[in-house]
């Protein structure tokens, strides 16, 4: 359960609804497994998983959402092979060639024929609400992926106004200002990796790793032109983590002493533990998340207001 990526997005109006009338809702639209002629499902679970039966998990004034999507998993490869056959036959057996459209045709026939055939690949999303900060966070790599959970979770109660997070200062000239200087914004330090960007139209890219990011080798290229579009950074001693150009946290990694609060605690069952777990979490992300809104600035009241 611990989230490993972050999207951030601010509601630009009150999220009011209680975790009891949100958890009815989303029942309402809970997952359905794939039928035999479904490519792919979606749909809210518990996120306690089969320790717990509600659709929402409330506790210190956060609540925990979860989805899961279930794709089939139909290879194109196999789906292909198999119109080619099917058209070297109708050529051989008819003598005529297969036309466009046709093969179209016959690709959508085997694809209904091997559907129910095909295996099935489950995945959960997880995003939390945060009424008092006025934040939706998605545990997603992929703002894509964040946008089809805000999407369904719009549908399911019919407005969910948020926007990504959006800072007063632009985030590339804000990393590349720190390493230029060599200094870390404070609560900060530099971890171990970054990627930098040439602005031109060829658009060269140098991705460092296990790199000490002050090095004289890596100021040259700042020197030289090229930007910071992602940033190894550490927080307060006790978060790693990869911010980018969009203010998008990723690889995550929460030190052990954060963990050591969590397994402090003796839990007696799955569901105590999780909700140890989410409370020492949340908690640690608040105070991270506000961190990183800080040091980019602060956030633009007009694009909230313009929302």
């Amino acid at each position: 359960m611990w989230f490993k990526n972050l999207q951030v997005y601010r509601f630009t109006k009150p999220f009011d609804l209680s975790p009891e009338a949100l958890s009815e809702q989303l029942e309402e639209y809970a997952f359905q497994p794939c039928g035999s002629q479904d490519l792919s499902r979606y749909g809210w679970v518990s996120p306690l998983g089969h320790h717990g039966s509600e659709y929402v998990h409330a506790a210190a004034g956060y609540i925990m959402i979860c989805a899961k999507k279930q794709d089939k998993v139909l290879p194109a490869s196999v789906v292909n092979e198999q119109v080619v056959e099917k058209a070297l036959a109708i050529q051989t057996e008819e003598g005529r060639s297969v036309g466009r459209k046709e093969r179209a045709n016959l690709k959508e026939e085997i694809t209904f024929e091997l559907l129910p055939k095909a295996f099935a690949r489950s995945s959960l999303q997880f995003a939390y609400i945060a009424p008092k900060e006025g934040l939706l966070v998605v545990n997603s790599a992929s703002s894509k992926r964040a946008e089809e959970l805000i999407s369904y979770l719009r549908e399911t109660i019919g407005t969910v106004p948020v926007i990504p997070i959006t800072p007063n200062n632009i985030p590339q000239h804000v990393m590349t200002a720190w390493l230029k200087s060599g200094h870390a914004p404070k609560g900060f330090e530099f971890g171990h990796e970054c990627e930098l960007k040439d602005p031109t139209d060829e658009g060269g890219v140098i991705r460092c790793k296990h790199q000490d990011l002050t090095s004289s080798e890596i100021n040259n290229h700042i020197k030289a032109g090229m930007y910071v579009s992602k940033l190894g950074l550490s927080f307060s001693g006790g978060i790693e983590f990869v911010v980018d150009d969009t203010l998008a946290i990723k690889r995550l990694a929460f030190a052990d002493l954060i963990q050591e609060k969590a397994n402090q605690v003796d839990a007696h069952d799955a569901a105590e533990q999780f909700d140890v777990d989410f409370a020492i979490m949340t908690l640690e992300l608040a105070a991270l998340i506000a961190a990183v809104i800080e040091v980019f600035g602060g956030e633009n009241s007009e694009a909230i207001e313009a929302a």
